[in-house]
């Protein structure tokens, strides 16, 4: 924090570190909510205890946030996983960027799954005040640092705010500045642009500025359809986990309630409805987008065995509150293939959520 100062550019650049302060402590919150969902046994997930501090002493949340934080990974983790199945199909092992990552603990539960030969690389990027954090709890916990392969060939970077592994990559940047001026650096000896990449934006972007996060998207859009890069352009996917359609009274105390810790919500502007949500994408000439709601994922895609076993672990008493929270959260998924027929799969145009009975669904950009 600087110090207080008459000047105004001094107090306007205080009040930006705070609000990205206040950003970053959402981050804490999604790991509490996600680390009490697997105290509750709605979640499995042996790594999230090791990023979050003093964890055994961390209390349950209410019923209604663990739902939440259940559908959220629940539809998450369906699109990535079957991300990496049509590369197996395709024999080409993908590579995931996680932008925003904060403590998620996704490339953990994949290198220790039945899916790590079929993963390239992993890249976090966050804020370098979270990253040195991530980076530290990593080198302190045997579970985690274990899986980054032998310690001769995982190294700190950047005075502790980088690690970097043969697979796994942590990264820190500030998300909102020109993406010509930070990317190249940090993914251009990274990233392969003939493998399919797959983009994941967990309550990210609508932190940021719609300029900044259109700028974000095309230059990895430009990163894979330049022939200057690579004569055979990757497949580049995307999802995106985040809040819309804040117009309505609901959406307003949701923007006031995170106002008075000082977040805003400017991303969230340009997306009313859910059907405007596939827009992200398709203004960059993505070859398919489509997005749902937690509630509609939560009522139609999750199986309903699943529903009853979630159902049975806590008495959910407010369901009505709990639907006006699913309906103002969405997951948007979109996929850029090459022109080219011959080098594009019709497996990655039917990659998506499926209902409980098998069938592909979501709203589209009309």
């Amino acid at each position: 924090m600087l110090p207080p100062s008459p000047q105004p550019i001094s107090r306007r650049v205080e009040r930006t570190q705070d609000a990205d302060a206040a950003i970053r402590q959402t981050d804490s919150d999604a790991a509490l909510a996600r680390l009490s969902a697997v105290k509750k046994g709605y979640l499995t997930d042996s790594f999230i205890g090791h990023l979050v501090p003093r964890s055994q002493l961390q209390l349950p949340r209410p019923p209604l946030i663990n739902v939440g934080t259940y559908v959220r990974s629940y539809s998450i983790d369906h699109l990535v996983e079957e991300w990496i199945s049509i590369s197996k199909q395709e024999h080409k092992p993908c590579q995931i960027v996680s932008l925003g990552a904060g403590s998620d603990t996704r490339f953990w539960r994949i290198a220790t799954g039945p899916y790590n030969d079929y993963l390239r690389v992993y890249a976090e990027l966050d804020f370098p005040e979270v990253t040195v954090k991530k980076a530290m709890s990593i080198r302190k916990s045997k579970q985690l640092s274990t899986v980054l392969g032998p310690p001769e060939n995982v190294s700190l970077a950047q005075g502790g705010l980088a690690l970097r592994s043969p697979k796994y990559h942590l990264l820190p940047c500030d998300l909102r500045k020109p993406p010509s001026e930070i990317l190249p650096s940090l993914l251009g000896d990274i990233l392969s642009p003939s493998s399919p990449t797959l983009l994941l934006f967990e309550c990210v972007l609508v932190y940021m500025s719609p300029e900044a996060s259109s700028n974000l998207i095309q230059w990895f859009v430009d990163y894979f359809q330049s022939s200057a890069v690579s004569p055979n352009p990757g497949v580049l996917g995307a999802i995106v986990y985040e809040m819309f359609g804040l117009q309505d009274s609901f959406g307003q105390v949701m923007m006031n309630n995170l106002r008075s810790r000082n977040v805003s919500l400017i991303g969230a502007l340009p997306y009313p409805s859910v059907q405007t949500l596939p827009e992200r994408f398709t203004r960059h000439n993505f070859t398919m987008s489509k997005a749902l709601t937690l509630r509609e994922i939560r009522e139609k895609f999750i199986p309903k065995p699943e529903l009853a076993r979630i159902s049975a672990l806590e008495m959910l008493d407010e369901v009505e509150e709990l639907n006006l929270v699913l309906d103002h959260y969405a997951i948007t998924w979109g996929v850029d293939l090459d022109p080219t027929p011959e080098l594009s799969s019709v497996g990655w145009t039917q990659w998506g959520m499926r209902t409980a009975r098998g069938l592909p669904d979501g709203h589209e950009s009309r």
